[in-house]
């Protein structure tokens, strides 16, 4: 049976870098650091210091204040962006296609402020204060839940916990599911708000987390002197739709998706596999499912935690799939302007991939200022580059030994 192509038609993010799509773009071209010193726990408590928060979001834009009041702060994100990505694919849900449209956002680790907040309630004054939005507040497919009612989506429905691969988890999922003929389009991606006492404390425990104190440059990939990653907050969400079915109704095509691939290192449950291996087969299958030569991939947006091991095992996985030309395409990681969204990067950091192809333009990595001798190739440094991107390439790899690849391509008719 021949695959069905599937595009991209919609875009929607709130995100460290802005509130919107245009302003996030803008903010990643111009090499603008999300970071800011930690404000949504107490900075004192913890041996990290900055975050990549969104300080200026009011659910209230978005949603009626009796239904955020009923949403943890990552499923206010999700539907803010899902709102915004199905406003500009101009995506009309009715009962005539409801069936045919679905959702599949994931969550890192879901409703952690309501967990914390409610086992606080529970300690002090018992469980008859608990709140009886408790658990449907704090599960991780709840964002693609109250997506799915805001929007009347009801075709296929979906949630992917997969850590730090679960955005991108999430697009190829659903990517998937277009391509096979159960849905006629997806809204898709991921959210996070994982700036909370204990999953501050759970970073900075386990020697995650940067602890550079000066929030310019604390995140900083590929680079010699990075010391762990930055943690973010937001979501990242497109729409990805069957290319007939956005002709048909004349919608904005950014790009086609073509390739996906994910797999799991057996390796270690925080460590990646030695050499980046898993990665490189996640990245192998996704251009083999995209039908793409290798020499004809332009640039890559990396995992690029700013971690020790991520980075120079993800540089190692590029080198094995791509052979000399790893040193002719542009890899980059909007970390070090975003921080890492966990669950939601991938969302973001596929924004940024179909942009970069739209645009012919690729967001630089910041604070590359002492490269790593054992991370030589080029993460476009500092600075925005204008050049042609016909394919690209959008990494994430997870705790738990997960890897996901996404591979976009310029639409040709």
């Amino acid at each position: 049976m021949e695959k069905r192509r599937v595009v991209v038609t919609g875009l929607g993010t709130v995100s460290p870098l802005g509130k919107n799509v245009t302003t996030t773009w803008e903010n990643a071209l111009n090499g603008v650091c999300g970071i800011k010193p930690l404000t949504r726990v107490n900075p004192d408590d913890y041996p990290a210091k900055v975050a990549a928060e969104i300080t200026d979001f009011d659910p209230e834009e978005y949603i009626e204040r009796k239904d955020a009041r009923k949403m943890d702060r990552f499923t206010q994100f999700a539907v803010a962006a899902s709102l915004m990505a199905v406003e500009d694919a101009k995506l009309t849900i009715d009962e005539s296609n409801a069936h045919r449209i679905g959702v599949w956002i994931g969550s890192g680790i879901g409703g952690m402020e309501t967990f914390e907040n409610q086992f606080e309630t529970f300690l002090n004054r018992g469980y008859r204060r608990v709140s009886p939005f408790f658990v449907p507040m704090m599960i991780p497919d709840m964002a693609t839940g109250q997506v799915s009612i805001t929007l009347g989506a009801k075709g296929f429905n979906s949630c992917t916990v997969t850590a730090c691969a679960t955005g991108t988890n999430s697009i190829g999922d659903a990517f998937k599911v277009i391509q096979r003929g159960d849905a006629d389009a997806m809204i898709t991606g991921g959210s996070e708000a994982p700036i909370t006492r204990m999953s501050m404390a759970g970073f900075c425990s386990n020697t995650a987390l940067s602890t550079n104190p000066d929030p310019a440059t604390a995140s900083r990939p590929f680079d010699k002197d990075r010391d762990g990653f930055i943690m973010g907050e937001g979501a990242g969400i497109i729409v990805l739709e069957e290319l007939d079915h956005a002709i048909s109704r004349g919608a904005k095509i950014y790009a086609e998706i073509v390739g996906y691939g994910a797999t799991g290192d057996a390796y270690h449950i925080t460590a990646p596999a030695p050499g980046g291996e898993g990665g490189a087969r996640a990245m192998k299958m996704a251009i083999d499912d995209g039908n793409i030569q290798p020499e004809e991939m332009d640039y890559i947006n990396a995992h690029g935690t700013s971690t020790q091991y991520n980075d120079k095992y993800e540089t190692m996985a590029i080198k094995e799939v791509f052979g000399e030309h790893s040193y002719k395409l542009a890899v980059s990681s909007t970390k070090s302007m975003t921080g890492h969204l966990l669950g939601a990067a991938g969302g973001l950091e596929a924004i940024f991939s179909v942009l970069a192809i739209q645009n012919n333009i690729i967001p630089p990595t910041i604070n590359l200022q002492n490269p790593d001798p054992d991370c030589d190739l080029d993460y476009v440094a500092n600075k925005a580059r204008e050049q042609q991107v016909r394919i690209a390439m959008s990494n994430s790899l997870g705790f738990g030994g997960h890897n996901a690849t996404v591979v976009f391509r310029k639409y040709d008719q």
